[in-house]
């Protein structure tokens, strides 16, 4: 009679999201617990939806005893797993929070990049978690860590990620096999056996040297340098004047000019540089120059805002087919063919049409609601094909006449509004002037996120009056950009002000 095994299984908890290779990963520990005699078994259950939740594959694995039959568990307990593979940084600290990574006995092996979660990129405001916080509790939390960017070890290699977990799995030693055990189950895939055995190779080699976490490094903004010679009398003008502001500034300056010669041309920046040097009478270097680094880096933004024109213009450059390969690492010989999901309405269309004949279409209602129940629907435009490229490229050719058009000349009195407002208080409450430059953040996007960021950015504007006389009105005009980046419906801004309100109406 053959008795259950009392000895206890190696339990392998794995977290990883859709097209990170979890389920291969899985298949590949049980396939090499089996091959060196032992006895496996994996289950899953899956997250949803890609980003809302990662699945969770769980293996149990024991060595095979002729006289007993183990008995596996289907889920993973809190406190009872010794391994954790975390194909990203955050479902590391998940598996953390679920108790699954104990101090006595779990090894956390996981990447350390990000592939932000719906939650923390739905809204306003990004609420991004923090990878060093994570840090600090996987010190505290496991037994032993083992976190680096496998990421991008995997892209070099021109592999998947469950490759690296493989290979840092290896380069850990926590299982009683051997590298060339590992290596055996990789080969016995039938595609992509190279690529994922460089990735291993690479996350072996760096497994094995890594104590701790070691977190990628942080991505500061990169400012184009100022050209030495652009070719062009026109740019080699505005470079000169750029040199007249204060070194300080140049920077920003340098980034606001090349953005907005690319959105439209070089008269368009020569306008950009008019609206800064306005704030320049209204600053100095005993500041830092705030004030105008503020307005340098805001009134490009505005000046550079989202419309058809610049939608089909991003569309239809080579650098984002380009990148389009990149990501979905696309081989030279394949064919990607791109679908592009718009759904323009009437003040779109109408915002490309000469101002005064746009307004002459606002003025009446019923033309609009016409325009609007013939453009207001979902299209798919396919610019793999002659005809969609052609389309979308035929719009973005009316960069030429863009300055003439009703949107252009609505968000030109929209900008010059918000400058002079600044510009008004920059004298009498300089950091509250920074702070209204600082709140267009605020009017992003176009087709309905641009109106609704107006809308608030308007409320912000309008709750200006109230502050100009507060010793705490910068700290305030803060307070207000932190509740319209809390939600999109701008609860949280209308509650804002009625409070500021409230206190206006009671102060002494």
């Amino acid at each position: 009679m053959r008795t259950l095994s009392p000895a206890k299984p190696i339990n392998i908890a794995i977290a990883a999201m859709g097209g990170q290779g979890g389920g291969v990963l899985a298949q590949w520990i049980v396939t090499l617990a089996e091959i060196n005699g032992w006895r496996a078994q994996s289950t899953s259950v899956p997250g949803v939806a890609q980003r809302t939740g990662a699945t969770l594959y769980y293996i149990e694995m024991i060595e095979a005893q002729s006289a007993a039959i183990p008995l596996f568990s289907l889920m993973p307990a809190p406190g009872d797993v010794d391994i954790v593979l975390a194909a990203e940084f955050m479902e590391a600290g998940r598996a953390m929070l679920r108790g699954l990574v104990t101090p006595e006995r779990t090894v956390l092996i996981a990447s350390t990049h990000r592939a932000l979660a719906l939650a923390e990129k739905q809204g306003p405001k990004p609420h991004i978690g923090s990878s060093a916080t994570v840090v600090e509790a996987a010190l505290f939390a496991a037994k032993r860590v083992i976190a680096f960017d496998m990421d991008t070890l995997a892209k070099q290699s021109g592999s998947v990620i469950s490759s690296c977990l493989f290979g840092a799995l290896a380069g850990s030693q926590v299982l009683p096999f051997g590298r060339s055990d590992f290596e055996a189950v990789i080969r016995q895939g039938g595609k992509g056996i190279d690529a994922s055995l460089r990735a291993f190779s690479a996350a072996f080699t760096h497994a094995g040297g890594t104590v701790g976490a070691t977190l990628p490094p942080t991505r500061g903004k990169r400012f184009p340098s100022m050209p030495i010679d652009t070719g062009s009398k026109t740019l080699e003008l505005l470079a000169a004047r750029i040199l007249g502001f204060p070194l300080l500034l140049h920077p920003m300056l340098t980034a606001g000019v090349a953005r907005l010669v690319d959105y439209q041309d070089a008269d368009y920046a020569t306008d950009y540089l008019d609206h800064v040097a306005q704030f320049l009478a209204f600053d100095c270097p005993e500041k830092d120059w705030v004030l105008t680094l503020a307005a340098a880096k805001y009134v490009a933004g505005a000046m550079a805002y989202d419309d058809v024109i610049s939608v089909a213009d991003l569309k239809t450059r080579r650098s984002r087919f380009e990148r389009v390969r990149r990501e979905i690492a696309a081989d030279p010989g394949q064919i990607v063919l791109a679908t592009e999901y718009m759904r323009p309405r009437a003040e779109e269309a109408i915002g490309l049409l000469p101002e005064k004949i746009g307004r002459w279409i606002e003025a009446r209602p019923r033309v609009f609601r016409a325009i609007d129940k013939i453009v207001n629907r979902g299209r798919r435009v396919q610019t793999f094909k002659i005809g969609g490229f052609t389309l979308l490229y035929i719009v973005s050719s009316l960069r030429a006449v863009r300055r003439r058009t009703l949107r252009h000349a609505r968000e030109s009195h929209h900008l010059r509004q918000w400058r002079d407002l600044a510009i008004r208080h920059s004298g009498t409450n300089y950091d509250l002037a920074v702070e209204i430059l600082r709140c267009r953040r605020l009017v992003k996007g176009y087709s309905d996120t641009h109106a609704r960021g107006t809308s608030k950015f308007d409320c912000a504007m309008g709750a200006v009056p109230l502050l100009s006389a507060r010793p705490d009105g910068a700290l305030w005009m803060r307070r207000l950009l932190s509740a319209a980046q809390m939600d999109e419906s701008g609860q949280e801004l209308d509650g804002a002000i009625k409070t500021l309100r409230q206190l206006q109406l009671y102060s002494p």
